[in-house]
């Protein structure tokens, strides 16, 4: 569905952040994107979707493909009609608008007054906890239940793609597994495709089918999530075990030597 090759993307015409990436998601795949901070992965979602103008960043080389469409020379008006979407890291809910508001902004792109009210109702199906609070402004959500809005807000666009961005980012764990159980559901009855940028390595390899691991704007490694769960580096690096299963410091691993890649 989504077939990226050989980005670069530069900000300010000097600083070259991605360095030549490619990547594929399949229809109704499940997707992870990991590495550590400032390795690229949110400027990569951001050339998807097209926010990198606001940023002062912009495509210097390389193609993105949405289901035949090419997308370099799109809009972000454009690229959410086709059916992409972006929750961003941080979850940028607008906090003086209710939480129905906020999950209605979601859907401005669509003139289906009816399917929207439909799919309004299973947002609040699929986040019970959201349909209690409908009416109370969204500031006062907790973090976990804002990382929920967001995650409807991004599903009322009706998305083909769902791209997200650290959505494990400072919530307790058992929030965490509750909301990757929902997005699981809607991949699964939904047929939503998800690409998943995390820093949690093993959450995301649990969760996904597929995965790419990112350092200094380039993918060094990639795979099956299982397979790539096995791999000695990510053991250590980023499940922080030796082959002895200790735990190791992430300081003391040194740089992937070079990309292994494994087929299906």
């Amino acid at each position: 569905m989504l077939r990226i090759n050989n980005l670069e993307v530069v900000y300010n015409d000097v600083v070259l952040v991605v360095k030549g990436i490619s990547l594929e998601v399949p229809d109704a795949g499940i997707v992870a994107l990991l590495g550590s901070n400032g390795a690229g992965k949110t400027t990569l979602l951001r050339a998807v979707s097209k926010v990198l103008y606001s940023e002062e960043g912009e495509i210097e080389d390389g193609t993105i493909y949405f289901d035949q469409h090419f997308l370099n020379d799109l809009s972000p008006e454009q690229i959410v009609r086709l059916g992409i979407c972006q929750v961003p890291e941080g979850r940028q809910i607008f906090d003086e608008l209710t939480v129905d508001e906020n999950l209605r902004i979601g859907a401005y792109t669509r003139k289906d007054p009816v399917d929207v009210r439909d799919d309004l109702h299973k947002i609040y199906e699929y986040f019970p906890v959201l349909s209690g609070r409908r009416h109370g402004l969204s500031v006062y959500l907790s973090g976990g239940e804002q990382q929920m809005l967001a995650i409807g807000r991004g599903l009322m666009s009706r998305p083909r793609l769902l791209m997200l961005d650290e959505p494990s980012l400072g919530l307790a764990p058992l929030v965490v597994a509750d909301i990757f159980n929902i997005v699981r559901k809607v991949n699964q009855e939904e047929d939503v495709s998800i690409l998943l940028v995390e820093q949690n390595a093993n959450l995301a390899l649990n969760f996904a089918q597929y995965g790419y691991i990112m350092e200094n704007g380039k993918i060094v490694l990639d795979g099956p999530a299982e397979k790539v769960k096995e791999n000695d580096d990510i053991k250590e690096f980023y499940l922080g075990l030796t082959e002895v299963g200790e735990k190791k410091s992430y300081r003391s691993v040194k740089h992937y030597k070079r990309r292994k890649r494994w087929l299906s």
